[in-house]
């Protein structure tokens, strides 16, 4: 039997149970002070989380700028990937973009990256381009993709 999970926006509470997703999932992780000026002085910021028996096991941040999404980042704890609990999560934050008015949604991933690329097109998201060195670890090139909210 599986637990149902709900989602609900990000509070300075949960920034904590954040930093192990984010530790256990990137090899540059945000810092404390990093998830505390987007929810407390970023007002581009919205931030997500995914929570399943009271506990914080996935998340994703964005940026609303006009009419466009920026996903800044999405993340679930290692131990319950391959549930299909990234797959909601994004379909939670491109309902939540279009409900505050995006009309597109972009985001970077790392080449090297297919799991995540295969759920983005799954999703329809389109390759845009890339961005040589983007990751400040390893100098590894990030695709951009995009997508139509709008579109089936």
């Amino acid at each position: 039997m599986e637990a149902t999970v709900t989602f609900r926006l990000m509070n300075l509470e949960d920034i904590d149970e954040v930093l192990v997703i984010e530790h256990a999932s990137f090899a540059t992780p945000w810092s404390r002070e990093a998830f505390y000026n987007e929810i407390m002085n970023n007002h581009f910021a919205q931030y997500i989380v995914m929570v399943e028996n009271e506990k914080v096991i996935g998340y994703c941040g964005m940026w609303l700028v006009m009419d466009e999404a920026h996903v800044t980042n999405i993340a679930v704890l290692p131990e319950y990937r391959g549930r299909k609990l990234g797959e909601l999560l994004l379909i939670k934050v491109k309902e939540t973009a279009k409900e505050l008015g995006a009309i597109r949604m972009t985001l970077e991933v790392r080449v090297s990256n297919v799991i995540a690329q295969s759920l983005y097109i799954k999703h329809r998201f389109t390759k845009g381009g890339i961005r040589k060195n983007y990751y400040t670890d390893n100098q590894e090139d990030a695709i951009v993709m995009w997508v139509n909210l709008y579109e089936n």
